[in-house]
Order: structure tokens, then sequence, then C-alpha cells
């Protein structure tokens, strides 16, 4: 098991958000991975 751990950025969050805007419509699912990814980014802003 790996102890390097790759920490979600803004910048990468906002790359998967893009693609899944363009793939609904312009909207991303409440539930979504890149819902999560944001989440995850802005959690790893605080650190």
């Amino acid at each position: 098991m790996s102890t390097h751990k790759n920490l979600m950025t803004f910048e990468a969050a906002a790359r998967i958000q893009s693609v899944t805007c363009k793939k609904n419509g312009g909207k991303t699912p409440k539930k979504s991975f890149a819902s999560r990814a944001q989440r995850a980014a802005t959690k790893n802003a605080n650190k």
C-alpha cells in the first residue's frame, strides 16, 4: 500500500467539473464525481 497521498486541487476539480458540465447540458449532477472532487479540493485547501 502506498503512503503517498495525491490531494485534489482546485485546478483538477475544475477540469473534472468542466467535462461533466459539457456532458450534462451545463449542469453538474448533485452526487457526481465532479461535485465530490470540488468538495475534496475545498477541504484540502483548508489544510
